[in-house]
């Protein structure tokens, strides 16, 4: 199947045996607990919703399908998601090398790692592959990569850093929120593990919080299972049912997204009240030749630095009607946030600066309105910002 075909149906065949009830469409699974008729065998291998359940069951079968991947874990956000995936491959006195530019969230959970449980964390700028070979160690267990980067875009080589990392017998963690699996694909390239937060495009709607886990490593997988029941931080059924519907669309979306993010990154590119526009589908991208050799699409993300402090920027974001200054991302409808006082608060001015977070800094989630609408909130609240 191709994917458009894999994001409709997979998970989701009609049971059309005697006794099944041909469902288009699974049913949300309620119940918390199944029944038996026997005391050693749950009935068709369920026995309590946190385990496994039906609709989970579906949603995971499809994400795996999606990623290209043998399995798939879904959980109750992406940080629930990142939180199993290093209880279960990290140890004290393991070490880990990180891109320098990660959404603020996760850079909080390793630094609760670091500080409770002595893992170490060396943050590079992975654009450049001779800083990730650098901070290899003899403990080094995981290389935890973001590409594109949340916020500034940045994007690193994820088949050579995986070359590295299998000569090292080193694990390769990719964040593929932004791009997703229709544009990119981390285990083609050589990634052993993608994480999602499934709240963003994969969801698409803003009205589920949830995360995934895609892999093929079948030992991990079985580690991962485990603690996915053991912690407990599992998607419920109805919100798994609703990004098994918000799936049914992502191709479509991804590319009404990308269409509309590539308009509006020209028209800031232009702008004259604009010192920098990043988004990788731009030729002025200084990574735009990697973008096209490792995705087959730009994403619906960008973020562009104003001509201004934060007086203007908070002009700029008070004054836009149609975008809606909120977190998040990936959503049908488009928002717009500043990440030095919203998503990355969390990191001190000292390493948003390191980074290249400005005060200026303003990230754009691209939605799928009429893209002229668009431009032309985008255009009035210059007018009033300056």
């Amino acid at each position: 199947m191709k994917f458009e075909t894999k994001a409709i149906h997979i998970g989701e065949e009609p049971n059309l045996e005697e006794g099944g009830t041909g469902d288009v469409v699974i049913p949300i699974h309620l119940s918390s607990t199944f029944a038996r008729k026997e005391v050693e065998k749950p009935t068709r291998g369920y026995e309590y919703s946190r385990t496994g359940n039906p609709t989970r069951d579906a949603l995971e079968k499809r994400l795996a399908a999606l990623e290209d991947a043998q399995f798939g874990l879904a959980f109750s956000s992406g940080m629930a998601a990142e939180t199993v995936l290093a209880l279960t491959l990290l140890n004290s006195g393991d070490h880990v090398v990180a891109f320098d530019d990660l959404y603020a969230g996760t850079r909080r959970l390793f630094d609760i790692l670091n500080r409770n449980f002595k893992v170490e964390f060396t943050y590079v700028d992975a654009r450049y592959l001779e800083n990730v070979e650098t901070a290899i160690k003899p403990n080094t267990k995981l290389i935890w990569l973001e590409t594109p980067t949340n916020p500034l875009m940045k994007l690193c080589d994820i088949r050579a850093i995986s070359e590295i990392a299998k000569e090292k017998g080193i694990l390769v963690v990719v964040d593929n929120t932004f791009a997703t699996p229709y544009f990119q694909k981390p285990l083609k390239l050589g990634a052993d593990i993608v994480v999602h937060s499934t709240t963003k495009f994969i969801n698409g709607h803003s009205d589920s919080v949830g995360g995934a886990i895609m892999l093929s490593n079948e030992e991990i997988y079985a580690k991962l299972k485990f603690n996915q029941n053991a912690i407990g931080a599992i998607l419920s059924p109805f919100d798994s049912y609703l990004v098994l519907r918000g799936i049914k669309t992502l191709a479509i979306r991804m590319e009404k997204h990308n269409d509309n993010a590539m308009k509006i990154a020209t028209y800031l590119e232009s702008h004259s009240r604009v010192k920098k526009v990043n988004y990788p589908g731009l030729k002025s991208h200084p990574q735009y030749e990697l973008a096209r050799k490792q995705m087959s699409g730009f994403s619906g993300v960008l973020s562009f630095e104003i001509d201004g402090g934060i007086r203007e920027v908070k002009r700029f974001l008070e004054n836009l009607k149609i975008f809606s200054i909120a977190e998040s991302l990936g959503g049908v409808e488009s928002l717009i946030e500043h990440p030095a006082t919203m998503t990355h608060a969390y990191l001190s001015k000292d390493e948003r600066e390191k980074i290249g977070i400005t005060d200026s800094l303003i990230r754009v989630s691209v939605g799928l309105e009429n893209v002229d609408d668009l431009i032309e909130d985008l255009d009035n609240a210059f007018k009033h910002a300056f």
